[in-house]
């Protein structure tokens, strides 16, 4: 098996502490030394970026050149998808390395996938083939062709994560699908057996990390509007109360936090009337929910007043 790391951030930041501990996993504190790769959605403003700066190696991730320079180089970005890889299906080669990077809609989107997948063989007839051999990529290819197909124009955040919960379950059924997937304006997030997380915002604390010796007060490299979420397959450190994803659910991060719970249902928010957000950043928040009774819902506030927006 191989293990998974991801970043989504409210402000650009970077990886590079998280990334110091996870890449002794590589091959030193474990024995997933069969290749590795990172990507970045760099950016230089606020707004998260269309393209990801991206480095595969089939060397170990404890080992590589490149993996050291990235421990001390920080990339300021708003998500990052990061993969060390044990071989299971497919040789060790450099086509063979998450995560794997693909275009669409006019956006990068980038995705490293834990776990096997037993006979899938699913038909491909767009765009979207695999470079490589592994069933990692060929489930990719296999997502990114059905989003293309649900969705005549670009979907939202909330959209495409409805559209996923409905064909994530399609794959997961062949075995383990542990995955971490990004466009660059959000972080999604798969588990099938073991997938971790925790937030960190304000006020920063030191943190012990659990694959190299080494203690980091968080308040000396964030300020008071920072605010990111770290995913993982095993925690990263000794001393923080990283969240145990439930097997078979879908997480998707926006601006550092969770976006919401991952079945889109009426359980997901108070018992309130429904309401529509009127601004973007609060959708990513408070999905449009989605109701299984025919009936029409309730708008909130009453139409009637909006005149005034």
């Amino acid at each position: 098996m191989c293990q998974l790391l991801g970043m989504n951030s409210l402000l650009p930041a970077s990886l590079t502490l998280s990334f110091s501990g996870f890449s002794q996993r590589g091959g030193c504190t474990d024995h997933h030394s069969d290749g590795w790769g990172i990507a970045f959605f760099e950016s230089d403003g606020d707004r998260p970026a269309k393209a990801a700066r991206y480095f595969v190696d089939k060397e170990s991730a404890a080992t590589s050149p490149i993996a050291a320079m990235l421990r001390s180089y920080p990339i300021k970005s708003h998500n990052v998808v990061a993969h060390v890889r044990r071989a299971t299906v497919g040789e060790v080669s450099l086509e063979n390395c998450h995560p794997f990077v693909r275009e669409l809609w006019g956006r990068y989107w980038v995705f490293a996938h834990n776990g096997d997948l037993k006979d899938y063989a699913p038909t491909l007839h767009g765009s979207f083939r695999p470079v490589g051999n592994t069933d990692s990529e060929l489930a990719f290819c296999w997502l990114l062709q059905e989003l293309a197909k649900s969705h005549a124009g670009v979907p939202s955040v909330e959209e495409l994560t409805c559209t996923l919960e409905e064909l994530v379950p399609k794959i997961a059924r062949y075995g383990t699908f542990n995955f971490l997937m990004s466009n660059g304006q959000a972080l999604w997030a798969h588990a099938s057996t073991k997938l971790y997380y925790v937030l960190r915002q304000h006020p920063f604390s030191e943190v012990h990390l659990k694959d190299d010796d080494l203690k980091v007060d968080l308040a000396d490299l964030n300020g008071p509007e920072d605010r990111l979420a770290i995913v993982v397959t095993e925690p990263l450190t000794t001393n923080e109360d990283w969240v145990a994803m439930v097997p078979g659910e879908l997480k998707v991060f926006v601006d550092g936090t969770v976006a919401g719970c991952g079945c889109f249902m009426a359980c997901c928010i108070p018992r309130l009337p429904s309401w529509r957000p009127r601004s973007r950043r609060a959708s990513l928040v408070w999905p449009t929910v989605r109701r299984r009774s025919p009936a029409r819902p309730q708008t909130w506030p009453p139409r009637q007043s909006r005149s005034g927006r």
